[in-house]
């Protein structure tokens, strides 16, 4: 029998529903999940996060990441645009 789409969305919901069932017929918290495994955090702030020092300063960004991407054997010169990058060329020729 073939899945549905509908149950492929449910799926996730439902494994959270087992895993706090588990944990509450076993008398888990979350504290002691954390306890066991320690508290679990990501990291969200994105503030200090640049490209600062990839060109020199005043220096030309575009010619800095052409430099990086060719360094490491990246650059496509054949590439007219960033979706050519990305998907590669629409010449059917490539």
């Amino acid at each position: 029998m073939r899945e549905q789409p509908a149950d492929r969305d449910r799926e996730p919901a439902e494994a959270v529903e087992v895993l706090r069932g588990v944990w509450s017929a076993t008398g888990q918290t979350a504290a002691d999940l954390d306890e066991a495994f320690g508290a679990q955090k990501s990291c969200k702030r994105m503030q200090d996060v640049g490209f600062d020092g990839l060109a020199d300063d005043g220096g030309d960004m575009r010619a800095a990441w052409r430099a990086t991407l060719e360094r490491e054997g990246k650059l496509d010169r054949g590439a007219g645009s960033i979706r050519d990058l990305v998907l590669g060329s629409s010449d059917s020729s490539r």
